[in-house]
């Protein structure tokens, strides 16, 4: 029986702050005052006798109890809202599916498989949200998403959550296609003498970039950028000497029309798998199993494909 003290408003603090990591940023999220939201969350760990945030860190991170909790609570709401959305008559026929992509996916892979999905389950509302990985996860586990497209997430960042491989791709260096680099023979700790931009820490592939980096004596090189963002970084890149780590898929079709060039290095960074992450213990709807085969075939042709 659930504990007739909590309330709509503890849950909703909880997914909220879970989702941002941070109390203000829920608060504001929730339209109330950061005191209000702390004095919720605490009212809701008095309750269930338990810490649901580690509070040690710059950002709060989920306690044991507190994943369990997310894992459970957020599924329910969503439940919740699809329960008020018919009960309040919501048209029969449409069905939705909610995607998160990560950058190497949402500029090729998801676009083609979205346009597929339309074809094959034109009922069918497609959402899509980007982000970094771990917020994206946080929603994968509270039910806001159905599925994460995009690399493989990092050890111990995996409970609850299935992965399934699409193929692997490979992490390349890109500047602008007059860069000097490109007219002549030149040595890795040259990279140093050009401005970098590298993944940020909570990107998948960042620490791939800085072990290579680490490999050639550079690992206390310090980047002029932290980005993956394909807008951004194309402009800079354009405008300047920028040399750019970033995942192959995120910039191929860039490097196919010549806007942006691929700097050959002897030794390529190593390729990462690319897939599918889903909650585990979840039944599987109509939608996430056509969406999850149409990403399977997408892959199989898909042209930055390593492996399968």
């Amino acid at each position: 029986m659930i504990d007739p003290q909590i309330r709509m408003r503890h849950i909703r603090c909880f997914l909220e702050t879970a989702r941002l990591g941070s109390l203000s940023a829920a608060a504001d999220a929730l339209h109330v005052s950061q005191p209000a939201a702390s004095k919720t969350i605490k009212e809701l760990e008095d309750i269930l006798g338990v810490a649901l945030f580690d509070r040690s860190g710059r950002r709060l991170t989920l306690t044991r109890a507190g994943s369990l909790f997310q894992r459970h609570a957020g599924p329910a709401m969503v439940d919740l809202r699809r329960a008020q959305d018919m009960a309040q008559s919501a048209p029969k026929d449409l069905t939705r599916l909610a995607v998160g992509a990560l950058p190497t996916a949402a500029t090729d892979l998801l676009p083609l498989a979205a346009l597929r999905l339309r074809q094959e389950m034109p009922e069918c509302l497609l959402r899509v949200t980007t982000g970094p990985n771990w917020m994206l996860l946080s929603q994968l586990r509270e039910g806001a998403l159905d599925m994460v497209v995009g690399r493989m997430p990092p050890a111990g960042t995996t409970e609850g959550l299935s992965f399934r491989q699409l193929y692997s791709e490979r992490v390349v260096p890109v500047v602008r296609p007059d860069h000097p680099l490109l007219s002549r023979e030149w040595a890795l700790t040259e990279l140093d003498d050009y401005p970098l931009m590298l993944p940020p820490s909570g990107a998948v592939i960042s620490q791939s970039v800085r072990t290579f980096l680490h490999s050639i004596g550079l690992g206390a090189a310090r980047p002029a950028f932290e980005n993956v963002s394909l807008a951004f970084g194309r402009k800079v890149v354009q405008r300047s000497d920028t040399i750019w780590f970033i995942s192959h898929g995120v910039v191929r079709e860039e490097l196919e029309i010549g806007t942006l060039a691929l700097l050959p290095l002897a030794n390529d960074l190593l390729g990462g798998p690319v897939g599918v992450s889903m909650r585990s213990e979840t039944f599987q709807t109509a939608e996430q199993a056509l969406m999850l085969d149409i990403l399977l075939e997408t892959a199989r042709q898909h042209p930055t494909r390593l492996t399968s």
